[in-house]
């Protein structure tokens, strides 16, 4: 199955991509893409083909921060009609709520996901893209346009409380202290922002609920009755379990009021199942915990759901036909 994403995620790659030296025509060309997708927004293409042609571009280019100077100029406009939907809402909770819900017609790769706790609520991401590689670009560029809608609502002075990377600092830090602040966190657990819970309560004075009701309509009406909603409910819930060593399919069929053979049966529908399901979120996120060389293997073992690093270890060679230490070592080189 190949995960879909609206051209629109290239939106200034042109600019962006000449600012660099680079020809922009050429380099969509060689991740087989075609050049309409620098033009139109509502083109689907693979999710994939992105991630390496923003991975080639920072490569090609020598700019580390090649993503989130796209992320630069992004706004609400960029998630189409998602964005006119959100761009209603009576408060930036609810334009958040409506972003998560309904991200995948955006962007099928990409999860949100919400946590209030202690009067601070985490917004947290993860790009689940289907082969290895890095995704360094990818995940500023997204993190980045995440940071722009909050900037939006809140003013351009707004920070968050922290902003955490998964992947390592780079060289020059400039840019993304202009973007994020200066609560920049690298080699987290996670890729996320995390802000005072109060923030997202501010009122949004333009909010139009006749309009927000007619959007949401429209949006509604447009999703397909098979569009994978249970898939990414469960890949949400695997995300947020997997540390926790609980991630099983009755904890997550309780999580959605479902009982394990109804979630069988949904997942069944939609082409997948719970094992392929977890298998590939730690497919994943292994590669990406394995990019630092200073992670241990035992705690990438625990945050994977593993009982121990043998249970990693085993896994990871049956996947991988390689051994977790090599693949680590060979990341570095």
């Amino acid at each position: 199955m190949t995960d879909l994403v609206r051209s629109a995620v290239l939106s200034n790659y042109t600019e962006v991509a000449r600012s660099v030296g680079l020809d922009p025509y050429a380099m969509v060309k060689s991740v087989g893409l075609s050049q309409g997708c620098l033009v139109e927004r509502d083109m689907k293409i693979p999710t994939s083909a992105v991630r390496r042609l923003l991975e080639d571009s920072a490569a090609l280019s020598g700019a580390e921060n090649f993503g989130l100077r796209m992320a630069e100029t992004r706004r609400l406009s960029i998630l189409g009609q998602l964005g006119m939907v959100a761009r209603e809402a009576p408060t930036l909770r609810h334009v958040l709520d409506i972003i998560v819900q309904h991200m995948r017609l955006h962007n099928e790769s990409l999860l949100l996901h919400m946590e209030d706790s202690g009067g601070l609520v985490t917004i947290r991401q993860d790009l689940l893209v289907r082969e290895r590689g890095a995704m360094r670009q990818s995940v500023e560029l997204s993190l980045g346009a995440l940071m722009r809608i909050l900037r939006i609502f809140l003013g351009s002075d707004w920070s968050p409380r922290r902003v955490c990377f998964v992947h390592q600092s780079p060289v020059d830090l400039g840019l993304h202290r202009r973007m994020f602040g200066a609560a920049l966190e690298f080699g987290c657990e996670f890729d996320g922002i995390i802000c005072k819970s109060s923030d997202l309560d501010t009122p949004i004075a333009s909010s139009d609920p006749v309009m927000a009701s007619y959007a949401r309509r429209q949006i509604e009406a447009s999703i397909s009755p098979d569009s994978k909603a249970t898939e990414h409910e469960v890949q949400q819930l695997v995300l947020i379990l997997l540390p926790t060593g609980r991630c099983n399919i009755a904890q997550v069929a309780r999580h959605l009021n479902l009982d394990r053979r109804t979630l069988h049966r949904h997942l069944g529908k939609e082409g997948t199942t719970f094992t392929q399901l977890v298998n590939s979120t730690r497919m994943d996120l292994s590669e990406r915990y394995l990019a630092h060389p200073n992670r241990k293997l035992a705690d990438i073992a625990e945050l994977l759901g593993f009982s121990g690093l043998s249970a990693f270890s085993r896994w990871y060679s049956m996947q991988f036909k390689t051994t977790p230490s090599k693949r680590q070592v060979a990341l570095q080189l």
